[in-house]
């Protein structure tokens, strides 16, 4: 698929981290982006910065994720493209005892439930709304109507300690991508997932700072942090190299994570 003014994209968690990066990619390529978020203040900055549309959504909701689309696509046409960015992480071990009061608790089932609506269905849910609508859409060059980019991380595959619910979301992202493009490869859309090891995001930065250069220091090569914007170019390389589909890629220095 080529970028350019006639192509418009969703990204889902634009408003920050690899998100963001992907979003200021794309309209660096001409593309018309529309950013789903739920920070409307730094969405809308976002926005604004790269002459695209904020829409406050909640990946949760059906009706927000359809109020979304219908907003992102009265402004700039039915996308062609879209990158699934948001997500939420909560460490919680699976059962243990408190150390202070020597209490046995359990990871909320609540709490299990929201890192899969959020990260799995959402994803999901997006897509699913995304490529109702590229069927639509005339076909391009070699029959593609459109790209989709999931995200997952590399703890689907060697998740640590207190990340049951975060690697089970991300599995489910993975084991899906092959299926769905499988559900599209008589339309021509694509459905490919990337899956990041530890990038330098907002979450990254709250840490502290010796935390951080410990984590950076696991990387087998390069030992550093990602930058986001290698994940938008990543994004950027699934979405325009027509013959990606179905992939699970990781993108993470080699790095393969401990128990801890």
């Amino acid at each position: 698929m080529k970028l350019n003014t006639e192509v418009a994209a969703v990204v889902t968690g634009g408003a920050s981290g690899l998100g963001e990066a992907v979003a200021r990619r794309l309209s660096a390529d001409g593309v018309k982006v529309a950013i789903f978020d739920m920070n409307t203040e730094r969405g809308e900055a976002v926005a604004a910065e790269i002459g695209g549309v904020f829409c406050a959504v909640d990946v949760q909701s059906d009706e927000s994720v359809a109020s979304g689309f219908e907003r992102a696509r009265g402004a700039h046409g039915q996308e062609r493209i879209l990158v699934n960015c948001a997500g939420i992480s909560k460490g919680i071990k699976t059962a243990g005892r408190d150390r202070k009061t020597g209490e046995i608790k359990m990871f909320p089932s609540t709490a299990f439930d929201q890192v899969i609506q959020i990260n799995l269905v959402g994803s999901f849910r997006c897509l699913a709304h995304s490529a109702a609508g590229m069927l639509t859409l005339d076909p391009l060059e070699h029959g593609e109507r459109g790209a989709i980019i999931n995200t997952a991380s590399i703890a689907a595959q060697d998740g640590q300690v207190g990340q049951s619910a975060y690697a089970a979301s991300k599995a489910g992202v993975v084991g899906m991508t092959l299926p769905i493009a499988r559900d599209f490869m008589g339309d021509g859309i694509r459905v490919n997932t990337i899956l990041p090891g530890l990038f330098a995001t907002p979450m990254m930065a709250g840490l502290p700072e010796n935390v951080r250069e410990s984590l950076a220091g696991t990387v087998p090569f390069p030992q550093r942090l990602g930058d986001p914007q290698e994940y938008a170019e990543t994004a950027r390389f699934l979405i325009t190299n027509s013959y990606m589909n179905g992939e699970s890629v990781r993108l993470d220095g080699a790095l393969r994570l401990a128990p801890r």
